[in-house]
């Protein structure tokens, strides 16, 4: 288990940020009315901002990675 977050600590740091967003956005910005269909809910916000969060991470992730083993070689 170890291993994994290891491995992945980049996109899990990107998740949590995301989903820390998401929340933020939503309690601060988001649609009062209720006729919004992604700002009106938390739930869904947060989903949506660890979901961005997320593929972000992944994205820092793989170029970091890249970048190492291009400076390795």
């Amino acid at each position: 288990m170890s291993k994994i977050i290891k491995n992945n600590i980049i996109l899990l740091i990107g998740l949590g940020i995301g989903m820390l967003v998401g929340f933020l956005y939503w309690n601060f910005i988001g649609c009062s009315t209720g006729s919004c269909p992604l700002t009106s809910n938390w739930f869904i916000m947060i989903l949506y901002g660890g979901m961005m969060g997320g593929l972000i991470g992944n994205m820092m992730d793989e170029k970091i990675k890249k970048s190492k083993t291009k400076t390795n070689q």
